[in-house]
């Protein structure tokens, strides 16, 4: 069932609708806000982010369900076509998102699963209600780094709504690579897939007095991550942002940092012959590498430094225009580990597309953004990047948007004479007139985006209890490429996060 009246509290009239809370919705909404415009944000999910959103395990599975099962909840309200006046047109919405398929899950783990085992700390779902924002708490909240200072460091207060992802917070301090303080994630609308356990190895192999003296550590099983299935935040779509550059320079500059924080990816990594290998990046790394020869790590430092600067150096690369940066490569005299290393590590670009003005320029990027933040250039959020949209929500509250989830809209209502849109008709058969709208691309049916060519994506989520690369921490933060097998396929990233990132249980 709908809320009982939840559209009767809406006025009829907005500045801007946003219908979708994903992270170009949500950027768009609170920079709309911030300016002083009237903005209305609906979804008729019952969770924010979209296709942005993480997820508990727990929300994760019932989100995968519903996805499996193609279901439809919306009942149609007959009277909603009263609204449409004869020089009007509708562009019906979807009801059912098509962006996402061929999901499937795979479970390799002990299924020791009791049916009293619950999800600790699981509540009683919430119908979602209209929320306006005159939060002034978190308009108060101290946490924007500046130029200099680390993303994310310092407590952090929300506005007073709660979204599936959010929850009442604890104080957690960054301190280096330590994180201190938990956070909950008291959302019910979250899930997650299970996937590969084995054996968890220790850091150390003990020797017979340590096995002794210390308990042999149990083996992950199926009814331990439902039981912590609240200790996973796990994304739909999983990226990093760029220690520099307009997602960044964004993020400071509107203060919606203050309501994130951030850890530096700690590992790059390379998948060559069979191994994965740890990728030196910055010039500490390089010179400790001993993965390299004293001769490779001076090419290695001598193309970097060019790299830096190579737009000043035009003659270095301006015959060399029309061949791919993998050709580039073997013309300067780089040994093969290197090339492999600089091609798909660092300027992370394709083997056979990628020309030698974008690789180039691809690696300046990767450059430019070390050290700024840690030894590597990339950063992750706490909580999954589901928090990014859900930041954005806030700010846009905070200054007077109002929000919706599960508020279905039933069409758009065009002028056939202009073309242009002016109103949306909800689930509730109520009109909402406004001079901007901005949809979600899963809203839109296939007929409206016929000539929008999309392209896709395959994801898959893991949970393991090892990493891919063992190292002296099991608290890695580590980007992985594994490179295209044939030539002009893609190639894989994979991105692993560790506990200390807040997106999953300590031994995964």
């Amino acid at each position: 069932m709908f809320p009982v009246k939840m559209a009767d509290s809406l006025p009829s009239e907005f500045d801007v609708i946003v219908i979708g809370t994903g992270l170009p919705e949500s950027i768009f909404a609170a920079a709309c806000s911030r300016i002083g415009q009237r903005v209305l944000h609906v979804d008729s999910r019952s969770y924010y982010g979209g296709n942005w959103a993480s997820f508990s395990f727990s929300g994760l599975l019932s989100w995968l369900k519903e996805y499996q099962e193609n279901s439809d909840i919306v009942n149609e309200i007959p009277s909603w076509q009263e609204q449409i006046l004869e020089n009007e047109d509708v562009i019906f919405l979807s009801r059912k998102d098509k962006t996402i398929q061929h999901v499937e899950v795979f479970c390799y783990a002990s299924q020791d699963l009791h049916e009293d085992v619950e999800e600790a700390g699981a509540l009683q779902k919430n119908h979602a209600s209209v929320t306006s924002a005159n939060s002034s708490e978190a308009a108060d909240s101290s946490c924007l780094p500046t130029e200099d200072e680390s993303l994310g460091s310092g407590n952090c207060e929300m506005p007073a709504e709660q979204t599936p992802n959010s929850a009442p917070e604890s104080t957690l301090e960054v301190n280096g690579d330590k994180v201190i303080g938990e956070k909950e994630n008291h959302c019910d609308n979250k899930t997650c897939v299970p996937s590969t356990s084995g054996e968890e190895t220790s850091e150390n192999v003990p020797t017979a007095k340590d096995t002794a003296e210390q308990p042999k550590k149990n083996r992950i099983t199926y009814s331990q991550i439902i039981k912590e299935g609240r200790r996973f935040n796990i994304d739909l779509v999983s990226k990093l942002l760029y220690s520099r550059g307009l997602p960044i320079d964004l993020l400071i500059k509107s203060n919606v940092s203050r309501y994130a924080e951030f850890k530096n990816i700690t590992r790059i990594l390379a998948f060559r012959e069979g191994k994965v290998e740890q990728v030196p990046c910055s010039r500490a790394d390089v010179f400790n590498s001993k993965q390299l020869t004293m001769v490779e790590k001076r090419m290695l430092m001598k193309f970097l430094t060019f790299c830096m600067e190579y737009e000043e150096h035009p003659d270095e690369y301006k015959a060399c225009e029309e061949i791919t940066f993998s050709e580039y490569l073997k013309t300067q005299k780089l040994t093969p580990n290197l090339q492999y290393f600089i091609l798909h590590s660092i300027a992370m670009t394709s083997e056979t597309a990628s020309s030698t003005i974008s690789g180039l320029q691809a690696t300046k990027n990767f450059l430019h953004c070390l050290g700024r933040y840690g030894n590597t250039p990339f950063l992750f959020p706490l909580y999954g990047q589901g928090e990014l949209p859900q930041c954005f929500c806030r700010m846009c509250a905070v200054f007077g948007g109002i929000y919706c989830l599960r508020h279905s809209v039933q069409c758009l209502v065009v002028d056939k004479e202009s073309k242009k849109c002016k109103a949306i008709i909800d689930h509730f058969g109520q009109r909402i007139m406004s001079k901007h709208f901005l949809v979600e691309d899963s809203y839109l049916s296939e007929s409206t985006c016929s000539r929008v060519q999309y392209r896709q994506i395959s994801r898959a989520i893991l949970i393991t209890d090892r990493s891919v690369l063992k190292a002296d921490s099991d608290q890695q933060i580590s980007i992985l490429t594994v490179p295209a097998e044939e030539p002009g396929t893609s190639a894989i990233r994979v991105i692993e996060l560790c506990s200390s990132t807040m997106t999953c249980m300590k031994g995964t």
